[in-house]
């Protein structure tokens, strides 16, 4: 409900606290993508209570599926994109805790590679890792580098690993390594369910480029069921929260010890055939 007692249509949730601030919650209001109204409420209690929405204005668009990452000298980066005129992805930064943004222009060219719903990663050397869901003619996902905190971006490339035209999520652990949510499969890919969502894969990789699997977390080929959009965070006590939709029916939640999972090489992006991270292996314990 709107506050004029107008209906629409809200859209992909993020939630996100910067260092010593309150939580904010931002979303998107229209009854369709192209027509995005951009819009974020804030809780200074834990979420028990919100302030009144308030839109983010200005062509802001906010963080368009994924979290935004904070860096050490306090700036937010958020990964957004636009479908209005092309799959495009953008950033738009904050210096001041999120109270006030700047949009970057687009990244893309959408005729050469159509993206969106980027994920941020951060490394030990200052870079932060875009990278983004792409239209599924790719295939494949798209990335992009920045060296100065979100300010400029390398041209957006193809990526290591597969992509079914699916949102995905990743988060940079407390040790230092990048972990990976999303579906290892194509959109037309025979046994991976509908438009290849019937499997959720969890990777790791201590640069962001050498990715090795970690494990299936869900897996079924039957038409019309899939396992989609994950998010996930790393608690403070070190443990990985994932959610995703499960048949979109309702929300999974799975808890993970990153420090406990076994990984396998992926030569070439492709998820093994042998070994704990096999598809063999997820099924011989259901």
């Amino acid at each position: 409900m709107q506050p004029d007692g107008s209906r629409s249509a809200t859209w992909n949730p993020v939630l996100f606290q910067p260092e010593g601030g309150d939580v904010a919650l931002f979303y998107k209001v229209a009854p369709r993508i192209e027509a995005w109204t951009a819009m974020v409420k804030t809780s200074a209690d834990d979420g028990l209570t919100w302030s009144e929405a308030r839109a983010l204005g200005d062509g802001l668009i906010g963080p368009v599926k994924n979290k935004p990452v904070q860096l050490a000298d306090g700036t937010i980066v958020a990964g957004s994109s636009t479908e209005d005129d092309g799959w495009r992805v953008h950033v738009e930064r904050s210096v001041d805790g999120g109270l006030t943004w700047q949009r970057s222009a687009s990244l893309n060219d959408p005729d050469e590679i159509g993206a969106i719903q980027p994920t941020l990663l951060t490394h030990a050397d200052g870079r932060i890792q875009m990278l983004c869901r792409t239209r599924s003619e790719h295939g494949f996902m798209a990335e992009s580098w920045s060296s100065d905190g979100g300010a400029s971006w390398s041209p957006v490339t193809a990526g290591a690993l597969p992509n079914n035209n699916s949102g995905f999520d990743a988060v940079t652990l407390h040790d230092g390594r990048q972990l990976l949510v999303y579906n290892h499969s194509t959109r037309e890919q025979p046994g991976m369910g509908h438009k290849g969502r019937g499997i959720l894969n969890v990777a790791l990789s201590d640069n962001g480029q050498d990715w090795e699997a970690a494990l299936v977390l869900d897996y079924i080929d039957e038409p019309g069921r899939q396992f989609s959009y994950p998010a996930v965070i790393q608690a403070r006590d070190g443990r990985v929260h994932i959610v995703y939709t499960w048949h979109r029916e309702r929300i999974k939640h799975v808890v993970l010890d990153p420090a406990a999972l076994v990984t396998t090489p992926m030569p070439d992006g492709r998820w093994p055939q042998d070994g704990p991270a096999a598809l063999g292996a997820f099924l011989s314990t259901r």
